[in-house]
C-alpha cells in the first residue's frame, strides 16, 4: 500500500477560499458559509482509500461530537473520478449517507481547491482558528491499517480542544499519511512531484 505524507502547509496560512458542489444535497458550500464558527476543519478524504476507510467511523463520531462544541467541519474529495469511479459525486453522496457524515462532503472536480491547500493525501486535515489561520495540519492519530494502534483521533482532538479553549495548539505536529490524491493527467501540482 503506497503511503503519501502531508505537505505540512505552514502554520498561520490563511484558509484558501472555496465554493464547491455538495453531491448529497445538490447545493454549493463555500468557505464563507462557516464564518461564524470558532474553528473550521477542512479535510481531504476519498471513498476508496484504505487509510480513510480505516478511520471513517471514528471520523464521523468525532465530527458529530465536536460539532456540538462549535467546530465546523467540511470534507472534500479531489480525486480524478473518471479513473477512480468510487470517488464520483454520486458515490460521495452515498458514502456521506452510509457513514452518517454530519459535515458537507464536497467534490473538487478541477482539483484547484486541493492545490490551494497543498493537499497531498487522503486523509489530510487542516484546522483553522476563528481568524481562519492554520493552527494544525497533520494526522488524525497514529493509527494506520495493520499497525494495531486504536483509532481515536487523539492528535486532532488535542488540537481542536486547544482552539476551542482559546489556547495555542502545540507546534509538534505529525504529518498525515495516506493514499496520494489521484490527480488528473497533467494536473499534478509542483509540490507533489
Amino acid at each position: 500500500m503506497a503511503q503519501t505524507p502531508s505537505t505540512m502547509l505552514p502554520l498561520g496560512t490563511p484558509a484558501p477560499d472555496f465554493s464547491l458542489p455538495e453531491p448529497a444535497t445538490g447545493g454549493t458550500v463555500a468557505l464563507s458559509d462557516f464564518q461564524d464558527s470558532p474553528a473550521l476543519l477542512v479535510m481531504f478524504i476519498s471513498n476508496h482509500c484504505p487509510f480513510v476507510k480505516h478511520i471513517r467511523e471514528e471520523l464521523a463520531r468525532f465530527a458529530r461530537e465536536y460539532r456540538a462544541r462549535g467546530l465546523a467541519s467540511v470534507a472534500i474529495s479531489a480525486n480524478d473520478a473518471a479513473n477512480y469511479p468510487d470517488d464520483s459525486p454520486a458515490r460521495l453522496a452515498e458514502e456521506a449517507r452510509a457513514f452518517g457524515y454530519s459535515f458537507p462532503y464536497l467534490y473538487d472536480e478541477s482539483q484547484a481547491t486541493a492545490k490551494a491547500y497543498r493537499a497531498a493525501c487522503t486523509p489530510d486535515f487542516f484546522l483553522f482558528d476563528a481568524d481562519r489561520k492554520l493552527v494544525y495540519r497533520g494526522q488524525f492519530d497514529g493509527s494506520r491499517p495493520g499497525n494495531a494502534i486504536p483509532v481515536s483521533g487523539a492528535d486532532l482532538r488535542a488540537a481542536v480542544d486547544a482552539v476551542l479553549a482559546g489556547q495555542p495548539v502545540s507546534p509538534e505536529q505529525r504529518p498525515s499519511l495516506g493514499c496520494n490524491i489521484k490527480w488528473k493527467a497533467g494536473n499534478e501540482p509542483d509540490y507533489y512531484r
